[in-house]
């Protein structure tokens, strides 16, 4: 298959990328190298990609429309959408960022695709849209009405954008929701890399809540293999269904769209996630208890019941498996090895 990817050089849509170029398809990877963190870390995933001659690379914006519909042509057979401006913390430093990125981008490639449909579009989502929710765990079919940062308006602003074009205009689209991914090659801004930096250079880490928050977190191996066993899940128009779907299922019953969780279905408190962080450096960690940030939330936790009926797969690597892997690629990549 022609595959489109979208912030190829970040830390999830690289990941895909390995991944889709391994399983034989053809891949055209746009990214826009923004310094929200080191470009250099982009340049090295992007060179990285760069050695397989079946994936081009394209440095553009998706606010760029003119751009990007040079680069979409007559279309791919499918779209991974990954670029976006990503951290909860930062939109409340810069939310016009999110408005321009997350809104006018994923608006572009909706038109985009509006001319010419890939047989499934993979469209990158998250579970902060579940913003305030109480009732866990959290499922596809929940109520997503009340976020709590403008990053997780945008990204549900997103899923509707992209059922009114499922709706219209017959594109089928999957809606991923990420839950706390976490691996080598991740991103700087994140509190793995934040927690083993510090400690490496001797410096305290910041401990949110007192630690007294759970995270769903998701190794990013388990996230690629569940979205790479989607891709063949192509949601269905209505006129094209045989019975009605498991009451489990988010699919529209107006489009060929739904949204699916991808998370550990096991929230890990950050107290014992620091613990797994220092057993993988062999370092204690100095810590700086402090309040809940704004905008943050006590607990987040997935229900995988859709992706399991979808795909037969549950993610299952271990936090303490999965902080090693990380820690193992930090201390290489530092020395320039990776």
């Amino acid at each position: 298959m022609r595959v489109l990817v979208t912030g190829s050089a970040g830390f999830i849509g690289f990941h895909m990328c390995l991944r889709l170029l391994a399983d034989g398809h053809e891949v055209a990877g746009l990214d826009g190298f923004t310094p929200y963190y080191d470009p250099q870390l982009k340049r090295r995933r992007d060179e990285i990609l760069r050695r397989n001659p079946r994936f081009s690379s394209h440095r553009l914006q998706l606010e760029d429309m003119d751009g990007l519909k040079r680069l979409y042509g007559a279309g791919f057979d499918a779209v991974y959408h990954f670029a976006a401006q990503a951290g909860v913390r930062y939109s409340l430093e810069n939310p016009r960022a999110y408005l321009d990125a997350n809104l006018a981008g994923t608006f572009n490639l909706l038109e985009a695709m509006r001319a010419a449909p890939p047989r499934h579009a993979l469209m990158a989502s998250t579970s902060s849209v579940y913003g305030a929710n109480a009732k866990i765990p959290f499922h596809e079919t929940d109520r997503a009405d009340h976020p709590l940062t403008l990053y997780a308006a945008t990204k549900k602003a997103n899923e509707e954008m992209a059922h009114s074009y499922a709706h219209l205009f017959a594109i089928p689209v999957t809606m991923l929701r990420f839950f706390t991914v976490y691996g080598p090659w991740g991103r700087p801004d994140m509190a793995l890399f934040k927690f083993v930096d510090a400690m490496t250079q001797g410096r305290p880490i910041d401990v949110y809540n007192h630690g007294n928050m759970k995270r769903d977190f998701t190794y990013v191996g388990d996230l690629v293999e569940a979205m790479a066993r989607l891709l063949p899940c192509v949601p269905s128009a209505p006129d094209a269904r045989e019975g009605a779907p498991p009451p489990f299922d988010s699919l529209s019953p107006v489009a060929p769209w739904r949204v699916v969780n991808i998370g550990a279905e096991r929230p890990i408190g950050l107290l014992d996630f620091i613990a797994a962080v220092e057993a993988a450096t062999g370092l204690k960690a100095e810590r700086n208890m402090l309040d809940m940030q704004q905008g943050d939330v006590p607990l987040t936790y997935a229900s995988t019941k859709l992706l399991q009926e979808l795909t037969g797969y549950r993610p299952a690597t271990s936090v303490e498996e999965g902080v090693k892997a990380f820690v193992e690629w930090r201390r290489a990549y530092a020395v320039g090895a990776a």
